[in-house]
């Protein structure tokens, strides 16, 4: 029997697949191409800086559902101990995450390695979060719609995986959390962009997603101090998904 990540290929959500159009595939790939040519110099640091620290592999390749149910290899740059296993979900704390892997999770930095895959067109650049098959098969049915869309480096849902990750800290049981609690409200925030999803609001979150990634760099320096010890009395310490 053909399995994914160890899950039987039939119990992994199979969907009819909802095509970009032509203009949002243009973006994605001017877009892509372009970041992937400026920001070289960068990808080359994290590189080195990743394989100096933690030895092991510079990327983490995990398969990850796509458009229409259909996996994808999904890349980052790995921020877990090497061989590491536990919970789908992840949270500041995590005892599974390097030094350096805690500071590219914090400015997000370990995600830019998945500009290849939105210009292999495995993802787009504004999309519902791209979800591994053990969670995505553990979905509600009625939420496996979402499957349909091709999954975006950045989303509505992207734009508060700090909050949401903070939510998750210190549960029992983080995935069934995730999976009662969160998806139900990410869902709904990807069906209200999945709705408008026009070129202008494509490029309105994109340029939301800059101003939270900058907002983490200001906290990451102190900045936010104060405000993260208010969250932190009701929601703990913040954090990152796997």
């Amino acid at each position: 029997m053909r399995t994914i990540d160890g899950i039987p290929r039939e119990a992994v959500p199979s969907v009819r697949c909802v095509r970009l159009s032509p203009t949002r595939r243009i973006l994605d790939v001017v877009v892509a191409s372009t970041l992937l040519v400026v920001l070289a110099p960068l990808l080359i640091l994290l590189a080195v800086l990743v394989r100096i620290t933690s030895g092991g592999p510079v990327l983490f390749r995990q398969q990850r559902m796509g458009e229409g149910g259909r996996t994808f290899a999904l890349y980052k740059f790995r921020t877990m101990r090497n061989g590491s296993t536990g919970p789908g979900v992840t949270g500041y704390s995590d005892l599974r995450v390097t030094g350096t892997g805690r500071m590219l999770r914090q400015l997000h930095l370990d995600e830019l390695p998945q500009l290849w895959n939105v210009l292999r067109g495995d993802m787009t650049l504004v999309g519902p979060r791209p979800e591994i098959p053990d969670l995505a098969c553990r979905y509600p049915p009625q939420l496996q719609w979402v499957f349909r869309h091709r999954p975006g480096l950045t989303g509505p849902c992207q734009l508060r995986s700090r909050a949401d990750a903070a939510q998750i800290e210190g549960r029992c049981d983080p995935e069934e959390y995730y999976l009662t609690v969160l998806v139900p409200q990410r869902v709904a925030l990807d069906a209200e962009f999945l709705r408008h999803a026009t070129t202008p609001n494509v490029l309105r979150l994109a340029g939301r997603t800059v101003l939270y990634v900058l907002s983490a760099g200001w906290e990451g320096c102190g900045h936010g101090e104060a405000a993260r010890r208010r969250k932190g009395a009701s929601h703990g310490d913040r954090g990152e998904w796997t």
